[in-house]
């Protein structure tokens, strides 16, 4: 089956978008979906999220640079159907150079093309850093589908604006003319008041078909489980957040037909 590529993206931070990336790849691989995660942000916040120690000349960065391959960069997760490439701090360097390179839009496609080709995965999905920049735009030129993460607040639909105006200028450019929105994920979402439900109203008439329907409950286990490398699954797998989690990979596999 062929590889479907996902990039998680959003220039705001503190929307759950590690969160997510870490724990859709975790609940795609409990369905037996050969996923690999890559941590594209160089704060390597996923990498420590899945209990991944940082390991020198182990990110992209290289690849990027065109020394090495992604293939080389593969490390195993405590997951059986999940592999990571992990992120560290030298892949701050990535957003200065690309910019100097030729087709520098394009560098992350070619760098991930051998993996799309292997097979070995069904599900590849990246976890960027919270800004539109050069890392972010390169995911989003080699990715299938976006898919952004919503914070229930106000402020949250007017980067989700942002973003999508920057889709379409990537399709225009004949960049990515591919890509789509393959879905919108409502992030800490609080019962107790009628802010979060009002957003997630509002995300639902501008964007019908594609609000997931699972919502991310606001949690506190949710934001303890990556301070000790673990996904929500290993720290508590009857917790909301967990819950919400496994629902929302059900949705990813009928969705994009993953299975």
């Amino acid at each position: 089956m062929a590889t479907t590529v996902f990039t998680i993206a959003n220039q705001k931070g503190g929307v759950g978008k590690t969160t997510t990336a870490v724990n859709l790849a975790a609940a795609l691989a409990d369905l037996k979906i050969h996923t690999l995660l890559i941590d594209l942000d160089p704060q390597a916040n996923a990498t420590s999220a899945i209990g991944v120690e940082k390991q020198e000349g182990r990110s992209l960065y290289g690849p990027l640079r065109g020394e090495g391959s992604a293939m080389e960069m593969i490390t195993p997760t405590s997951y059986e159907h999940l592999a990571l490439i992990p992120s560290e701090e030298d892949l701050a360097a990535a957003e200065i150079e690309l910019s100097q390179m030729e087709n520098y839009l394009m560098k992350l496609r070619a760098v991930l093309q051998p993996l799309r080709d292997s097979g070995g995965y069904r599900a590849i999905i990246i976890d960027c850093p919270p800004a539109l920049g050069m890392l972010s735009m390169n995911s989003l030129a080699a990715a299938d589908y976006l898919l952004i993460t919503l914070q229930c607040e106000y402020m949250a639909l007017e980067g989700l604006g942002q973003i999508l105006r920057n889709v379409e200028r990537l399709k225009t450019a004949n960049i990515n003319a591919a890509l789509e929105l393959g879905g919108v994920v409502m992030t800490m979402f609080d019962v107790r008041t009628n802010l979060s439900r009002q957003v997630v109203d509002e995300v639902k008439q501008h964007l019908p078909d594609k609000i997931f329907s699972t919502v991310i409950p606001r949690t506190v286990r949710l934001s303890e489980a990556p301070s000790f490398g673990k996904t929500i699954f290993d720290y508590d797998k009857l917790s909301p957040g967990a819950t919400a989690y496994r629902h929302l990979a059900k949705e990813v596999t009928e969705r994009f037909s993953l299975k």
